[in-house]
């Protein structure tokens, strides 16, 4: 009997002592992983911000639809203008000013194509700059404006993602290939009544932790919801303008 009470004991002992130990540990592992797999859920939840403020830039509102956004994506150019030269203030004092500048250029460049018969940007402004009396006269040597348009996913994520992996941008990091849930609020206004387009992008904390202790994933999600914050990350907010902020910054 003293022996069977003994190992019983020692097995209880150690039953315990595995309880305080997972206790302390359990914790600590969850919110390292946590944290180490929120970085690359940010990471994304930027790239998906970062494609929504040019959708925007575009079309004057935001888009819900993660295809269609990244359609947009892989099929639409960035455009950029390539400005060469600026206007002095004795210029300006003048009256001149940029649409001015522009228009008198791409009249002179119209012209020089026509003498020259050729389109080559390059040869069109050396030839203007020496040779076109109104573009001298106006002191525009050098001046140049020149709307080019680039790839839209090398140009606005230098180089990160292409045509073949920009659809990873729209899926939650360490889910099951869950898409992060993106919502707009078209209807907004400010209490001036002007319409400010919203867009809010998330991603909760089951999609990313639920292969971690369910235990204290409930009680992560339950302490965010006391403190009415959202359970998990996202950036943007569809209820009032943020700068389109993310809840981790």
């Amino acid at each position: 009997m003293k022996t069977t009470f003994r190992i019983l004991l020692a097995v209880a002992i150690i039953f315990l002592a595995y309880i305080c130990v997972d206790s302390v540990v359990t914790p600590i592992q969850f919110e390292e992983t946590r944290v180490a797999r929120e970085e690359a859920v940010v990471k994304n939840l930027i790239h998906i911000r970062t494609a929504e403020v040019e959708f925007k830039n575009q079309h004057g509102r935001f888009i819900a639809d993660p295809d269609s956004l990244l359609m947009f994506l892989k099929n639409t150019p960035k455009k950029e203008v390539l400005k060469e030269g600026s206007l002095t203030d004795k210029q300006l004092e003048a009256g001149m000013n940029e649409h001015k500048a522009v228009k008198l250029i791409e009249k002179a460049k119209a012209k020089a194509m026509s003498k020259l018969k050729t389109d080559d940007q390059e040869a069109l402004y050396a030839y203007i700059w020496e040779n076109d009396k109104d573009v001298i006269a106006a002191g525009l040597k050098g001046f140049r404006r020149d709307t080019i348009e680039r790839n839209m996913i090398e140009t606005i994520f230098k180089g990160e993602f292409d045509a073949e992996t920009i659809d990873q941008i729209v899926v939650i990091p360490y889910s099951d290939n869950i898409r992060y849930e993106i919502e707009v609020n078209d209807e907004y206004k400010t209490s001036q009544g002007i319409h400010v387009p919203l867009f809010e992008a998330r991603a909760p904390f089951g999609t990313y932790l639920a292969d971690q202790d369910k235990q204290e994933l409930v009680n992560l999600i339950d302490k965010e919801q006391k403190l009415d914050h959202y359970p998990g990350l996202k950036v943007g907010s569809i209820d009032a303008p943020n700068n389109n902020a993310g809840n981790w910054e």
